[in-house]
């Protein structure tokens, strides 16, 4: 990296941050406390906390949210007449899956090939380590130019909108002239990017009856309406023979005119197996940041080992529907209500229930914050220039944040970028990365501040 002495201080506390980073990824802050003790939660706001204030942050706060966690706030004055930016991370975690298959303890930072591997190292407690790694570089090199509000939520891998709610009861509390995501990534190692858009999302509970108990498959299969058969030929109806997503009334044929992602490095990303082909049409960006998508996330049926040879009254499953920009998340779970009701065969009873939406998100790419990130990251990542792309994930707390402050700017970065492999097993996060983007960040928050005195 270049002589610059922001450089030049984050490279040096790059063992720091790995020792604090090791600490943060021990805490099994999974925020469901059936499966992970809610005491492991809090230990990990408290430790946010603590770093806070360490860091001189004011009225550093542990902010009981609406869905039963907690979210950490502080507060650093700036110079006098200085923006304020709003810098957010989280330190919730997904949880770790299937212990057997990671190579290291999943709550253990682990060095390995020139990683540091863990839950959340990536998602998103490393976001938290590049914000203190950005303002100490600052404090180091003649302080930070502006004033600084830190969030970091603790619940944002369940979807419960605790912080949403809590940001909508107290709307002064966030307020900021600009807001810095750190819970993104650069779309390939290396290459720095801003995520300036994100697909919406619906999590809709699918439930078909048509018989008052299971019968006996030989006495009255054929004649019989089954719902298991019933709500498979439902779900197909929602996708075409490409696999394309089919919601009646629902675009699905937007195209994405920014950078493109290239279909030999998505079946590497995705690891998909050799020979399976992907589904859908146009470019893998219209698909993925552009257009609707639907999955199907859980069915409820008797599992083969057990089952008997019956036609089945009952079956349901949990559907998931991402909305691109552009679209209304309640008119796209309209749409989606009146697709299933339509398709439902054999005049099979239906129950729908909607357990979870979120609006899309596309940020105003033309703004001056998006002229400083991109002065910051052409240092940070010498000989390179900023890329923005989409990302067909949902951050709700995005639109909460730009429904409360219209006026603010909103720039999402972060660790998360393909190698990460972020909630699956394995995590882990470049140290490299790490070291550049919290030069970035910290250069964005020079630049900025400039930009708004000039």
């Amino acid at each position: 990296m270049s002589q610059n002495p922001i450089a030049e201080t984050i490279a040096s506390l790059m063992p720091r941050a790995k020792a604090e980073l090791t600490e943060l990824v021990a805490f099994q802050s999974v925020a469901d406390w059936a499966q992970f003790p809610k005491s492991e939660s809090e230990g990990a706001a408290n430790w946010v906390a603590d770093a806070l204030r360490a860091e001189g942050f004011q009225d550093v706060a542990l902010l009981d949210t609406p869905d039963g966690t907690q979210s950490v706030y502080g507060f650093l004055p700036g110079p006098e007449g200085a923006p304020t930016v709003l810098l957010y991370a989280h330190y919730d975690v997904q949880p770790p899956l299937d212990d057997d298959a990671w190579v290291s303890p999943a709550f253990e930072l682990t060095e390995r090939d020139g990683r540091w591997y863990g839950r959340g190292a990536a998602d998103c407690k490393g976001g938290f380590i590049m914000h203190l790694l950005a303002l100490r570089a600052l404090k180091a090199n003649g302080g930070v130019p502006v004033a600084v509000k830190v969030i970091v939520e603790g619940s944002e891998e369940q979807g419960t909108g605790g912080l949403q709610q809590y940001a909508e009861a107290h709307p002064e509390l966030l307020t900021a002239d600009t807001i810095v995501i750190g819970d993104a990534g650069n779309f390939r190692l290396g290459l720095p990017t801003v995520t300036a858009t994100l697909r919406g999302m619906t999590l809709v509970k699918v439930k078909i009856d048509t018989l008052g108990g299971n019968l006996h498959s030989g006495m009255f299969g054929g004649v019989a309406p089954d719902a298991l058969a019933a709500l498979i030929r439902l779900l197909d109806s929602l996708r075409s023979a490409d696999g394309s997503t089919t919601v009646d009334g629902l675009a699905s044929d937007a195209v994405w005119e920014g950078l493109q992602y290239p279909e030999a490095d998505f079946r590497a990303d995705a690891k998909v197996l050799d020979g399976v082909g992907l589904i859908g049409e146009g470019t893998i960006a219209d698909r993925l940041w552009a257009r609707p998508a639907v999955t199907v996330l859980g069915i409820d049926c008797p599992p083969v080992i057990g089952a008997t040879p019956s036609v089945h009254a009952s079956a349901g499953a949990l559907i998931s529907l991402r909305v691109p920009p552009g679209v209304d998340t309640a008119e796209a779970i309209k749409l989606l209500e009146a697709h299933l009701i339509a398709h439902t065969p054999w005049q099979a009873k239906l129950e729908l229930e909607v357990v979870g939406q979120g609006q899309p998100f596309q940020a105003d790419t033309s703004s001056p914050a998006y002229a400083s990130m991109a002065a910051a990251m052409q240092v940070a990542y010498p000989g390179q220039e900023m890329q923005v792309s989409g990302m067909g994930g949902s951050i709700p707390l995005c639109n909460t944040l730009t429904s409360l402050y219209p006026e603010a700017e909103m720039l999402l970065i972060g660790l998360s970028e393909p190698e990460a492999q972020i909630h699956a097993v394995n995590e882990s996060v470049s140290p490299e990365e790490l070291e550049r983007l919290s030069v970035a960040e910290a250069l964005f928050l020079v630049n900025y501040a400039e930009s708004k005195r000039a």
